[in-house]
């Protein structure tokens, strides 16, 4: 089959990350992939190296000083759609990763499979209604949890799919026995709790602030480490919360930014505990990695990360809980094989036998 993956951006965010997996796993069963993409930023390329068997259209998409967010909504929608829509009969399968990409084919009158990992609830109004429709118009639909497929299901009267995410977990294995890559990061940062993502509200980093600030009466010598936080968002207002609240409870952060990918394994095996804090999930994927690199991981307790995860991961609901989880974590951290094994059952070749099956069943 000839296939086209379409993703919103360049940079590393969770679903960016999937749709190359995906896009190399279907390659390497034989089948013809291209993966768009908005090159965000400037970019002429994804963020890592993306194997050869895939053919990557990075479709320029320069940024704008001051532009607002429903603006660059609807300028990403008609980029993309420029761009692809006079390619699309080329394809068998055009699967979209996100609201975006859905709308920049749908809008344009095309049929296209999606995947939707979480969702959300937008006040935007050019972005709640990109959310609405990438939904409800496409063909057919993925979710990579059932937790999510019921929230689908009860919300839209909708059926989906039900196709887990892959790991590569012989990567962050691998970060865990990088013993230089391990020691750069000590010596920079010493001993600290991570949380990936950036500060956002979806990733519920206030909550993990005040977290910390409780931890750190038990381990002083602990750091709060941000790493990440490339997004299509603006948040602005929930960052100035985060840090005049970091200021009331006297917490001094580390915040990374973007990591080189290469350098990530090594970043997230070094850490004493891995934060995963978020208010929504699709699936987990961060939490995953982490649990391949031997970290033990203090999630949220949610329906779809408790079916996910079941017991390799501990919960929490507040942040006094997620307090007393991390302190848990940190000084009995549990046998970290458990959740290697788990990790290394998520395998990108199952989930993209699984997508070819669905592929086939539309095509049929």
């Amino acid at each position: 089959m000839k296939l086209a993956l379409l993703t919103y951006s360049s940079k590393p965010r969770g679903g960016v990350v999937h749709t190359l997996a995906l896009a190399e796993a279907l390659a390497a069963l034989g089948h013809d992939v291209h993966v768009w993409t908005l090159a965000r930023g400037g970019d002429t390329a994804f963020f890592r190296p993306v194997d050869p068997a895939v053919t990557v259209h990075a479709v320029p998409f320069p940024t704008i000083d001051g532009e607002e967010v429903g603006a660059r909504i609807l300028r990403s929608i008609d980029t993309l759609r420029g761009a692809f829509a006079p390619e699309h009969a080329g394809y068998d399968v055009v699967h979209a990763q996100d609201c975006i990409t859905a709308n920049s084919v749908t809008t344009a009158g095309l049929p296209c499979v999606r995947t939707i990992h979480h969702l959300d609830t937008f006040t935007t109004p050019e972005l709640a209604a990109c959310h609405e429709r990438a939904v409800v118009e496409p063909v057919a639909r993925i979710c990579v949890s059932s937790a999510v497929a019921t929230e689908v299901r009860m919300g839209w009267g909708l059926a989906p799919t039900v196709i887990a995410n892959g790991v590569d977990s012989a990567r962050f294995e691998a970060g865990a026995a990088d013993a230089e890559g391990r020691a750069r990061w000590g010596e920079k940062l010493g001993p600290y709790v991570l949380a990936l993502g950036g500060i956002e509200p979806r990733k519920g980093s206030i909550d993990l602030l005040e977290a910390y600030a409780m931890l750190r009466r038990r381990r002083p010598d602990l750091r709060l480490v941000f790493a990440g936080g490339e997004t299509l968002f603006d948040y602005r207002d929930y960052r100035r919360e985060f840090d005049r609240r970091a200021r009331e409870l006297h917490v001094v952060h580390e915040m990374l930014g973007v990591v080189d990918d290469a350098d990530l394994p090594s970043l997230v095996a070094q850490a004493e505990a891995l934060a995963f804090v978020s208010t929504k999930e699709g699936f987990g994927l961060a939490a995953m990695e982490a649990l391949a690199a031997g970290v033990p991981v203090v999630a949220r307790d949610l329906p779809v990360l408790r079916e996910v995860f079941g017991s390799a991961v501990s919960y929490a609901t507040s942040p006094v809980g997620i307090a007393g989880a991390l302190a848990t974590a940190v000084t009995t951290p549990g046998e970290p094989e458990v959740g290697r094994a788990l990790a290394r059952s998520y395998t990108w070749e199952r989930a993209a036998r699984a997508h070819v099956a669905f592929y086939e069943a539309q095509l049929a």
